[in-house]
């Protein structure tokens, strides 16, 4: 019964939190737009009995997933997010592994300050921290201020509103989810192992890419799942900072519910979408069990 009790309690969380949600938006996806409270039809109606479920089912179709092959919008902003959320992480990778790399070889008592640090931004609420990006890098901003004031720049640069501003946003909000999981694998790497590297023959260099990277491998998979899933569906950022010409499916999809009030299409997307992110996720998750099982 206490093995029962703790595997019911996961799974009723997630049938609460994920499933039935998933079920909901899947029925509104199948479902077609109506000028009505709520914006789509049809609606299951128990009062009808037995008549009225058939009636519901059988109205149910395809067609907004039919309508998302049609329209160009649709695929590129899957494609434009795709193309965000690999770039944004291979940026945050390369800025995050060497702060990890530095924590990791601090002094003991240094560490939990260094943690601290990494730590701190999250005492701050998420849209306050994007929305003082946009006064860093707008026209008039303090980095504009700073770079004419050191007389390295002629002119302002446009910075907000492109792309360039979204990925700063995103390596600066997700890079703790980089910096965690390698810290926590370099962190129990045996120096004993670059010292015997050395002894053989190889440069620190050498010894860092065939000992230290291959032994921090997990980690940084593991940083890089945290990084790529939650930014692939990201909305705040490119709203903020990318503006119009920013081009990702959170932002489609925000138009659509919000702007357009097409719920059925708007629901197709976010399955769509869901699908896109089972991939990641599982393959994840296959990471996360393949490393318990090693150091078990």
């Amino acid at each position: 019964m206490r093995r029962l009790a703790l595997i019911i309690i996961p799974y009723a969380w997630l049938l609460a939190l994920f499933l039935v949600p998933f079920i909901i938006v899947l029925k509104i996806s199948l479902s077609d737009t109506a000028l009505s409270i709520p914006p789509y039809t049809p609606t299951l109606d128990f009062s009808a009995g037995w008549v009225g479920i058939k009636d519901f089912f059988g109205n149910l179709d395809f067609e907004n997933f039919e309508f998302l092959t049609t329209d160009d919008l649709y695929w590129k902003a899957y494609l434009s997010s795709l193309k965000i959320a690999f770039v944004a992480t291979v940026l945050t990778l390369l800025v995050g592994y060497p702060i990890a790399y530095g924590m990791a070889n601090a002094p003991d008592h240094w560490r939990p300050t260094l943690m601290m640090l990494i730590i701190l931004p999250f005492w701050t609420s998420f849209l306050i921290r994007v929305y003082s990006w946009m006064g860093i890098l707008s026209n008039e901003g303090y980095l504009n201020q700073l770079l004419l004031s050191l007389g390295v720049i002629s002119e302002p640069l446009t910075i907000l509103n492109t792309n360039t501003a979204v990925y700063i946003g995103i390596v600066y909000t997700y890079l703790p989810f980089m910096i965690l999981p390698i810290y926590s694998a370099l962190e129990r790497l045996d120096a004993s192992l670059l010292e015997a590297a050395e002894d053989l023959g190889c440069s620190r260099f050498t010894a860092f890419w065939l000992v230290t990277i291959p032994l921090s491998k997990s980690g940084i998979i593991a940083g890089c799942f945290l990084v790529f899933i939650p930014t692939l569906g990201e909305f705040v950022i490119p709203s903020l900072l990318g503006g119009s010409k920013t081009l990702m499916i959170g932002k489609v999809l925000w138009e659509e519910f919000f702007n357009n009030r097409d719920w059925p299409v708007a629901s197709a997307v976010a399955v769509i979408l869901l699908l896109i992110l089972i991939v990641p996720i599982i393959l994840f998750q296959r990471n996360e069990q393949k490393q318990r099982e090693a150091e078990g």
